[in-house]
């Protein structure tokens, strides 16, 4: 999960967008439309983001598909620290 979470967070272009996801829905768990307004991004950039954490087990949804809230999954929250880490790293 570790080499998971650095390429998802650290290896591609998305990855700060991914990174400010992540930290929202740590926070609080919202829906793709909150986040887009909370993070002031496009709600399309905001669902091929979270699609990518969802494949990659880093996030996942509650609820029907529209109205679905993101939250980390169970997986990220036991190496919290890598991502902590990462986070530190990136700023």
């Amino acid at each position: 999960m570790e080499a998971v979470l650095w390429y998802v967070l650290t290896g591609t272009r998305g990855g700060p967008n991914r990174i400010r996801l992540l930290r929202a829905v740590d926070e609080r768990p919202r829906n793709t439309n909150q986040l887009a307004e909370d993070l002031d991004l496009h709600y399309k950039t905001v669902q091929h983001h979270l699609d990518v954490l969802t494949e990659n087990d880093i996030v996942r949804a509650s609820g029907d598909e529209y109205g679905a809230i993101y939250l980390p999954t169970s997986r990220a929250r036991n190496h919290w620290d890598v991502v902590e880490a990462i986070i530190e790293q990136v700023e």
